[in-house]
């Protein structure tokens, strides 16, 4: 099961749908990441300002550009791994158009899906990032006490998180929030096995790019075919 609705992505990853939506959410990424990185840039100079006294020296007038530059360089090198997960995060804001040309192929006749209003998914997406993020920098330490197993770790735990979320925005669509939970809860081990699936190509550069389009679709026919929709859109009887 997992691996057909892995391929049936794969093979509408040609969908100019699909390629809308990356290159929006890898552009958008683009213009957050070199925002933040002159805003750090402009904001340490303004602390730091043009004049400062330092013991032995004196008045120097330079500290605030060797500042402003060495914080716009070092945010810059966080940028490089920052850029996935923000990256993955701001594209599920549009993967609803992903599942949606999905079901226009794959399960036509289904009506109208539900629209989630924008607050709630701008509230999804910012509390996905950061759950990312959290997760990763304390997983850093299980890296650090079971290097050998780090490849593992992190394809668990990235697998588990990224099949919550991509789950979840598939069946919200469809059977609103508290079902799309009682689902993921009742097939946990299958959706993080395809998580796993997804989180693999996550340590390949550019690949990773990929992943939120490839997740969002897979995760769109695992939800299909764990709860098969009748025609009016509920969901079968006995899925």
């Amino acid at each position: 099961m997992i691996l057909s609705s892995f391929f049936a992505a794969l093979r509408q990853m040609t969908d100019p749908r699909f390629r809308n939506v990356l290159l929006m959410g890898i552009g958008l990424t683009l213009l957050l990441l070199i925002g933040m990185c002159f805003g750090f840039v402009w904001l340490v100079g303004l602390l730091v300002g043009d004049q400062t006294t330092l013991p032995l020296i004196g008045e120097v007038t330079w500290l605030d550009d060797v500042a402003s530059w060495g914080t716009g360089l070092m945010v810059a090198v966080l940028s490089i791994f920052l850029m996935v997960p923000v990256a993955s995060a701001i594209t599920s804001m549009f993967l609803d158009t992903v599942a949606q040309a999905v079901e226009d192929v794959h399960y036509p006749g289904l009506g109208q899906a539900q629209s989630v209003p924008i607050v709630d998914a701008l509230r999804d997406t910012l509390g996905f990032l950061g759950v990312l993020i959290l997760a990763n920098i304390f997983a850093l330490v299980l890296y650090v006490l079971f290097a050998p197993a780090a490849p593992l770790i992190f394809w668990g735990l990235n697998g588990f998180l990224l099949g919550r979320e991509y789950f979840t925005l598939a069946a919200i669509r469809r059977v609103g929030r508290q079902k799309a939970k009682q689902l993921r809860s009742k097939h946990v081990f299958k959706i993080w096995a395809a998580g796993f699936l997804m989180a693999v190509p996550l340590s390949v550069p550019l690949l990773n790019l990929v992943i939120p389009i490839l997740g969002a679709a897979t995760f769109t026919h695992l939800f299909h075919r764990l709860a098969p929709l009748a025609p009016s859109g509920q969901t079968s009887p006995n899925p």
